[in-house]
């Protein structure tokens, strides 16, 4: 029996008090995430339970108790506070995925600062436009980093400290620069925890929309309670499993599910800091026995491409759960994870601006390969009309994916932009930007993003559709799908292909594709031209930057681009 029980019961009894009361809260209680996180855990007997097993480049590693965490992140809580960092300072953690990025995160919670977590692959260019929009105060990082704080920080006049964890003492410190070592620190037993409420302010996440800069997505201590249930029920945790998120805490995964779900449930969790590669990963699973597992579909595919015979070098039979989220997870990969592991992927969609898990497939709820799934328990989803914003309750026709807002873990406003904020709230219905449709049994079905959808002749194309159908073809590795200018109407289809090795890129393979995918697409849906490309443009969490190669055949100005994998 899962966690979540019979889904429909669980929808029909639903009341978010279930959350607040198995975490002992009760409205206008002090909430402090990173105490629910550490301290209460040791409270309730667990302080010498692993909490986390690390792993880095050449298999060095790390293993921290709920007390380990405990006393590092008061240790680094203590630092920033002697820092002179107050409640509701920004303090940016830009860093590998070493230990102190999930310490760190802890602490800064802990004297109600606000965690502004960023991809340590960014640029400085990419970092400077986030410390200026967020006036950070401190920004916490590592010796191989550093460099690009250095090259902006006569910019940013709010910085007043630069954190080093990993300084060897060989090259002299510079302007406003700091050491900080957590082996060397003496550990602080007892911290003042700060008086965080449901409404203080807790993470900003940086999301690139499709044009002008970054938003700073402002998140409350309050979101605990919609993380804690949903890592709970669709990630199917219990407390002797062993967790492993794949997702950088740059990204809203990695925090909601990479630190605050599995910590604020007592479980132990893995982090592998050491590049991808189908071997690494089946080697670590099979290493630490992960039992609960939480990827991407760009990571499921790139497996799906190694093969499978590299599966069957590793004995994965400790896998008992398996959830997908970043974008839609295509039914080829649902079907192929059930060939090689014996177990289906479970697809999970929200949004950094959702800051949970807002529609699923549950543990023990049946699978329709391709589809998202159903709304999580106490929220309240539906597609609306384009036009008129009004739900539409006939299935399977196309609309915009709308929650009613008042989750716990709803986004609290855009940094600085109140008016954009504003602008994804209408009829009373938050607008996710994405487009889907319900079929008869309640199961929503991804179509692509409201500005990705192709509009052929007056006919809707679903990008997704077509991709998942050239991923059915053996020698299609990865597609990206998008519109380009046609005379006639106005708009076709057209797809980016990547090809697994051994296949040829010629008229023979052209052709080959068309007939297979003309069983499976209308003809409207048919791509009128294939580009063969070595790599698709994808963001760092793995997501394809569809409107990159948009711009590119509409002759457009491609936007922000410092999410973009290898800028």
């Amino acid at each position: 029996m899962s966690n979540i029980g019979t889904y429909d019961e669980r929808r029909k009894n639903f009341d978010w008090s279930i959350s607040e009361e198995e975490l002992e809260y009760k409205p206008e209680n002090v909430i402090n995430i990173g105490w629910y996180c550490s301290d209460r855990i040791c409270q309730m007997g667990k302080a010498d339970k692993l909490a986390l097993i690390w792993e880095g480049f050449g298999g060095r590693e790390k293993k921290y108790s709920y007390n380990d965490i405990r006393l590092a992140s008061n240790t680094i809580g203590d630092f920033l506070q002697k820092c002179g960092i107050k409640s509701e300072d920004r303090v940016c953690i830009f860093l590998d995925r070493i230990p102190e990025l999930y310490l760190g995160f802890l602490g800064i919670l802990k004297i109600g600062a606000i965690a502004q977590p960023l991809f340590s692959a960014f640029g400085d260019e990419s970092l400077l436009v986030r410390l200026e929009n967020a006036e950070t105060s401190a920004i916490i990082t590592q010796r191989k980093h550093v460099g690009k704080v250095r090259k902006i920080i006569d910019k940013l006049p709010h910085l007043k400290h630069v954190i080093i964890v990993d300084h060897d003492g060989k090259k002299p410190l510079k302007e406003r620069e700091m050491v900080f070592s957590l082996e060397e620190a003496e550990p602080v037993e007892n911290l003042k925890i700060y008086p965080t409420k449901a409404e203080s302010a807790s993470v900003l996440h940086y999301t690139s929309g499709t044009t002008g800069l970054p938003k700073g997505v402002k998140h409350v201590h309050y979101s605990l309670i919609g993380q804690y249930l949903t890592a709970k029920w669709v990630l199917d945790i219990s407390d002797d499993d062993i967790y492993w998120c794949t997702a950088d805490p740059g990204w809203v995964t990695g925090t909601s599910y990479g630190i605050i779900g599995p910590w604020s449930l007592g479980v132990t969790q893995c982090v592998l800091d050491a590049g991808f590669s189908a071997d690494a990963w089946y080697r670590f699973i099979e290493k630490h026995k992960v039992t609960v597992w939480y990827s991407a579909p760009t990571a499921i595919r790139s497996l799906m491409k190694a093969g499978d015979e590299v599966v069957k070098k590793y004995d994965l039979s400790s896998l008992r759960h398996l959830v997908s989220v970043g974008e839609p997870l295509n039914a080829e990969a649902v079907v192929w994870s059930e060939k090689v592991f014996g177990r289906p992927f479970h697809d999970s969609y929200w949004q950094t601006e959702t800051g949970a898990i807002m529609i699923s497939n549950y543990p023990g709820m049946k699978i329709k390969p391709g589809s998202m799934g159903k709304p999580f328990p106490g929220i309240e989803a539906t597609i609306l009309d384009p036009e008129t914003y009004n739900p539409i309750s006939q299935p399977g026709r196309i609309g915009l994916i709308a929650f009613k807002p008042g989750w716990p873990s709803m986004m609290r406003t855009y940094w600085k932009n109140e008016e954009t904020y504003k602008s994804k709230f209408v009829n009373g219905w938050y607008l996710s930007g994405d487009r889907a449709n319900i079929d008869k049994d309640g199961y929503f079905w991804f179509i692509g993003r409201d500005d990705d959808v192709i509009n052929t002749g007056g006919h809707l194309v679903s990008p997704f559709e077509v991709e998942s159908a050239l991923l059915e073809h053996e020698a299609v590795a990865e597609s990206a799908v998008v519109s380009k200018p046609d005379e006639v109407n106005m708009e076709v289809v057209k797809a980016f292909v990547v090809l697994h090795p051994g296949h040829e890129p010629d008229d023979d393979m052209e052709l080959n594709i068309m007939n297979f995918i003309r069983k499976r697409l209308s003809p409207l849906a048919m791509p009128q031209e294939i580009e063969y490309v070595e790599s698709l443009p994808k963001t760092r969490s793995g997501k394809i930057m569809r409107r990159l190669l948009h711009a590119k055949e509409w002759g457009e100005e491609i936007g922000d681009t410092s999410t973009l994998e290898d800028e």
